[in-house]
């Protein structure tokens, strides 16, 4: 199983993506498969970073925060708008991400923002899920708007050459709109060829291990 691993993207910044990352790697550390994380680029500090590295199994596992997030911008901004002091090297990304992935069984990628957040002025998320090389689970927030949110970004995904395993239908909201009602089934249906889970971290985990 060395060198495998997902990378996890969503709809649009605040949808549950950290949530979903961490659940899934304790998960899978639980089930004896030595998982981590990284979220190779985050605006505005270092909290998901953080919660990823603890979730990983932190120090225990021979992890740095430095190798759990290689970029590390302190503007709440997309990393096109931050000020920056050093280029988001994608080099520098890939071979944290093959450290990891040498050093453990699975390695599960957090992207930051939604599918095409622009991390210069020529180069986005994408790129960097593209330059990776690695299959991909869709985070969304089941709420009004998840069904042309979900649509766009799976077809963006398709076209950038990469694998869309499967589509997460997060409840990041306390008071659940009458939309998440339906939202699964037609999602289902207008994408039949992936796995629409809702809010199923087993059924992620045998998804991410595909």
């Amino acid at each position: 199983m060395n060198g495998r691993g997902i990378f996890i993207t969503g709809t649009d910044t605040g949808v549950g993506k950290t949530w979903v990352t961490t659940r899934l790697i304790q998960k899978l550390r639980a089930s004896g498969i030595d998982a981590v994380g990284m979220k190779p680029v985050e605006c505005g500090g270092q909290e998901d970073s953080l919660a990823i590295f603890k979730a990983s199994g932190g120090d225990e596992a021979g992890l740095t925060l430095e190798m759990v997030n290689p970029f590390s911008l302190s503007e709440p901004l997309a990393p096109a708008a931050a000020t920056i002091s050093r280029p988001i090297d994608f080099p520098v990304i890939r071979a944290a991400f093959n450290d990891l992935a040498d050093r453990h069984e699975f390695v599960i990628v957090e992207g930051a923002g939604g599918w095409l957040v622009p991390l210069d002025h020529e180069r986005t998320m994408a790129d960097l899920a593209v330059a990776l090389a690695l299959p991909v689970i869709l985070v969304a927030a089941n709420r009004l708007g998840v069904l042309n949110h979900s649509l766009l970004t799976v077809r963006a995904i398709r076209e950038s050459g990469l694998v869309c395993r499967g589509l997460f239908l997060n409840q990041p909201d306390p008071t659940p709109d009458l939309s998440a009602r339906t939202n699964h089934a037609i999602l289902q249906k207008m994408l039949p060829e992936i796995a629409i889970l809702g809010m199923d971290l087993d059924g992620l985990v045998d998804l991410s291990l595909e």
